[in-house]
């Protein structure tokens, strides 16, 4: 199969899997505007999962809208990888595809059920099984468990594992979640593993620093 050829079936593909996706309603929100949100990547290099769409995505319709987005963003920014180009070249995907309401806390968001968890799986394992990506970015603990088990932060964050039983073997690159709520980024030595985190994606993603150079200069 031609080059061309693959990227047209993978388009064709993730539209479909996508149309699939947003008439989902396995999960009963009480709010009707809770939906699930998703990429719009369609010729992805990479893929990226984080936990679930936050408020601020109920709006917007976009993953990683908010504030954990801007942080997430600018942590791509410092691996060479702007955010268009990373909306346009990686597959942002999650644990879970519609907001789970608000934290009995009051700060951040609720943790999505098990149940809400294994609602969504099929649709993960789905985009796992189309895209068959070389990279895999799973941002914060619950995404890094799906993939990587339980275990310290610190001895995931900052490595490249690889999955070889997942489809397309990736090297999965953890980063922890970007949202104010997390403490973890804040203790000692812990931004020194997220900075080589990234090293690595700039590392294995140089296409799309590339074209986020190009990018830049036409601008």
């Amino acid at each position: 199969m031609s080059a061309v050829r693959g990227k047209r079936s993978l388009t064709v593909l993730l539209e479909a899997h996508t149309r699939a996706l947003a008439a989902c309603r396995r999960c009963r929100f009480d709010d009707p505007s809770v939906r699930p949100v998703m990429s719009l990547a369609r010729e992805p290099l990479a893929m990226l999962v984080g936990q679930a769409p936050g408020k601020t995505e109920v709006v917007d319709r976009r993953p990683f809208a908010g504030r954990a987005g801007r942080t997430l963003f600018r942590w791509l920014a410092e691996a060479g990888i702007g955010e268009s180009v990373a909306r346009r070249g990686i597959y942002i995907s999650a644990v879970t595809r519609c907001y789970p309401g608000p934290s009995p806390s009051g700060r951040g968001d609720r943790v999505p059920s098990p149940a809400q968890m294994n609602a969504c799986s099929s649709w993960l394992d789905a985009e796992l099984s189309i895209i068959a990506p070389k990279i895999l970015i799973p941002v914060g603990r619950l995404a890094i468990e799906r993939f990587l088990g339980a275990g310290p932060l610190a001895d995931q964050v900052g490595r490249a594992h690889e999955l070889t039983a997942l489809p397309g073997s990736p090297l999965a690159i953890p980063l922890p979640h970007p949202s104010g709520a997390s403490s973890w980024i804040h203790a000692p030595g812990h931004m020194a593993l997220v900075r080589e985190s990234l090293r690595l994606i700039r590392e294995h993603l140089p296409e799309l620093v590339r074209e986020s150079e190009r990018t830049r200069s036409v601008a």
